[in-house]
């Protein structure tokens, strides 16, 4: 077993993987009419769901690793490298965990969480990365939940030293040499700074977005991954995910210059739609990144419509214009009639996950259940497939994705946040306490989720548009030309 020694950079870029891509498409798959059978099985669904996620948080305690200081995980049960990281490890291991002892009252999972935050502590003593999903950020956000929720003063200081040392690594721009994005860069250290309630370092983190913004046609982008002619459009490492950050900061620390130029990076997006007034996908990038590899359109939350409806979302609930949330409405629109979860043809929808697979669309759906009261249905769906997909026993439950290009075809389950049992975990659990009337909300906020909210007079015969105000303008027009991509 490995000691957990430090990496300089554990890679996660969702694109590599094509299993959430599709095609492009928005015709609605076929409905019947519900039977006496199928409505007693969506009332079974929470009791299900509730049942599944308990399954999933014992596999995961059954799945720790004892290192003689308390608990840690790997990226699969078996294994090698121990893993600390919010994406696929520990720290998102621990949040689950958490959730699940808000849920079912356990102090299994309590126990569980706190002996994890023993060896995060550890781990951000020598961690090498910073950014919120592969480093010491998204680590500081487990230990400050741990803090906060069972009131481990010890976990708290270890937040506050592991914040301190992303303080020191700043060199004024950036942190990571490659990627200025969301998962890896500038935006996830500011969202995990506002989520362990360090402002100033949030927009410390997002400032260097100013000047570097790329003016287009219908507003700005970036250059996340250096080097690269793509760029990416979406919210793990593109526009949007930054201008979540973007909009996220300003809201918090009234800076309306940083909520201005989220705009403008949104709107560039959305001039970027491909599915019509009703509709709303964009490419994956442009010029698309890796296309031997990558197919063009996905929907899940990292690189399609799932992602971007998050990102609309918050700019509705920061700006107080319905107009974002109609956009969140095309996304929805779009998610509901692509054909998923059916796994349609190799590559399509191959996975259960929260990054790239169905428990991504799941937590959309119930901030749609929540918000507008329209989500139920096609949650019920979701929930139904990751009950047929789950492998069950006296362990616990958990969830095999397929890489169509290997062999074999199954793939080891994951434990952690992104492919894995903690991110399916958190939404199945929530999914529960919907149906059984419960509260809507999580025991720990998620950086880059926003809290749901009910929305009254919701106006379902609102167009898709741009809401492109005067403050928009006035910065579009202090980027220079020069950075237009298309003079590349």
């Amino acid at each position: 077993m490995s000691s957990g020694r430090p990496s300089r950079q554990k890679l996660v870029v969702c694109p590599v993987r094509p299993w959430d891509a599709g095609p492009v498409t928005t015709e609605s798959t076929e409905s019947t009419e519900p039977t006496e059978s199928t409505e007693s099985t969506e009332r079974d669904l929470p009791a299900t769901a509730e049942a599944l996620g308990r399954g999933a948080l014992d596999w995961l305690v059954g799945s720790a690793r004892d290192t003689g200081n308390g608990l840690a995980w790997a990226e699969t049960a078996t294994g090698e490298e121990l893993d600390p990281i919010l994406y696929s490890g520990t720290a998102g291991i621990v949040l689950a965990l958490l959730e699940g002892q808000e849920h079912f009252g356990d102090d299994r999972y309590g126990d569980a969480a706190a002996r994890g935050a023993l060896t995060l502590a550890a781990a951000a003593e020598e961690w090498e990365a910073s950014s919120l999903y592969t480093g010491l950020t998204g680590m500081a956000v487990a230990l400050h939940a741990v803090h906060e929720r069972l009131g481990d003063t010890a976990a708290g200081a270890a937040a506050d030293r592991a914040m301190e040392r992303v303080r020191s690594r700043f060199d004024g721009t950036r942190w990571d040499d490659r990627w200025f994005d969301l998962l890896i860069g500038n935006g996830g250290i500011a969202l995990g700074a506002l989520a362990v309630g360090d402002e100033e370092l949030a927009v410390r983190a997002v400032t260097p977005y100013l000047r570097t913004a790329e003016r287009t046609a219908d507003g700005v982008q970036w250059e996340s991954l250096s080097g690269a002619p793509a760029r990416f459009h979406h919210l793990s490492h593109g526009t949007l995910g930054i201008a979540y950050a973007l909009a996220a900061t300003g809201r918090a620390a009234g800076r309306p210059d940083l909520t201005e130029l989220a705009v403008a990076g949104a709107s560039d997006v959305i001039a970027r739609n491909e599915a019509g007034p009703t509709g709303f996908l964009v490419p994956h990038s442009d010029p698309q990144h890796v296309p031997d590899r990558i197919e063009r359109y996905s929907y899940g939350w990292c690189h399609g419509p799932t992602g971007d409806a998050q990102a609309f979302r918050l700019l509705a609930a920061a700006l107080q214009d319905p107009s974002w949330s109609a956009l969140a409405d095309g996304c929805w629109h779009t998610v509901t009639h692509s054909g998923l979860p059916q796994r349609l043809r190799p590559g399509f929808w191959d996975n259960n996950g929260r990054c790239c697979g169905t428990a991504g669309v799941l937590a959309l759906a119930c901030d749609r259940q929540v918000e507008h009261g329209d989500g139920l249905d096609f949650a019920n769906i979701l929930v139904a497939d990751l009950a047929a997909r789950a492998t069950e026993d006296a362990n616990g439950a958990r969830w095999s994705n397929t890489e169509h290009r290997a062999t074999p075809t199954e793939l080891e389950p994951h434990l952690g946040w992104g492919m894995g049992n903690a991110g399916i975990a958190r939404e199945l659990l929530r999914y529960a306490r919907l149906g059984m009337g419960r509260q809507a909300g999580y025991a720990v906020d998620w950086p880059d989720h926003p809290a749901a909210w009910s929305e009254l007079g919701h106006d379902s015969d609102r167009q898709l548009r741009c809401p492109l105000g005067e403050g928009v303008g006035r910065l579009l027009t202090q980027i220079p030309l020069d950075r237009d991509l298309g003079q590349e």
